[in-house]
């Protein structure tokens, strides 16, 4: 009985005595909510996020990496009106996936100004230093629709973040600006395997971050230019073999 009890007592030392183990991924997931972002299409944004990872594909891949990942939504507008509504979660499994699904759908709108990425995009690197246990890679996603207006410039934000080991994916929502994914791969995108996600409007939001979250979760290599996926699911997960990338869903198909 000795024994036994001396082995439980060193069991839980060791336990309490060994970091947990790291997550393969932390993502911040940074949100545009400036004033060309209506309520319907916010909704559309909030509700596609907690679809993302309601999904089984995004799901699979999170249970696949060792240790899971670590996640983090942040509003962006105006340089003053960044806000975190979800902080560092840890996801595992289906059911902190599910958790953290339902955490993004008690969140409400917390802004609505002018259009300062690079200044979200230095917001969501200092929330990296923040994290309750480091990760192996460090991604910011920043989904938009339309370009900077005001605030730190992006491409600085950028080459700043990228320096200190950060990718930057882009979400481009190309509802206001038919261009902006040009504009994302010039001057937000940056670090290893870089890309930029299109969706043509916001009805296929959520394929669009589904397939994002699934390609970095996994460490996938994003889809070559011109990728072609629809506004009913999910495209298939990136494999092309470039490093910066142009990945479109919602795209219609040529005629013919």
């Amino acid at each position: 009985m000795r024994l036994a009890a001396l082995t439980t007592s060193l069991l839980l030392a060791v336990a309490v005595v060994m970091p947990a183990r790291a997550a393969s991924v932390a993502l911040v997931l940074a949100v545009d909510v400036s004033g060309s972002v209506s309520p319907g299409r916010y909704r559309l944004q909030h509700d596609g996020i907690a679809r993302a990872f309601e999904s089984p594909q995004l799901i699979k891949a999170i249970d696949h990496v060792p240790g899971g990942i670590e996640a983090l939504v942040m509003e962006w507008s105006d340089p003053d009106k960044i806000a975190i509504t979800v902080g560092w979660t840890r996801i595992a499994n289906r059911a902190s996936a599910l958790a953290f699904a339902a955490a993004v759908q008690a969140t409400h709108r917390t802004s609505g100004g002018l259009t300062a990425i690079g200044s979200a995009m230095l917001a969501a690197g200092a929330a990296f230093e923040h994290m309750p246990e480091p990760a192996h890679r460090r991604i910011i996603d920043v989904s938009g629709d339309g370009s900077a207006n005001f605030g730190t410039p992006p491409a600085e934000a950028r080459d700043a973040l990228v320096k200190r080991g950060i990718t930057i994916n882009g979400l481009a929502i190309l509802t206001e600006e038919p261009n902006l994914d040009d504009y994302y791969r010039k001057n937000v995108i940056g670090g290893p395997g870089a890309f930029v996600l299109v969706a043509h409007d916001m009805s296929v939001f959520a394929a669009a971050i589904q397939s994002k979250l699934v390609t970095e979760v996994a460490g996938l290599v994003p889809p070559a230019a011109g990728s072609v996926g629809n506004s009913r699911g999910a495209g298939a997960p990136c494999r092309a073999r470039a490093s910066a990338f142009r990945c479109r869903l919602g795209q219609p198909r040529a005629a013919g």
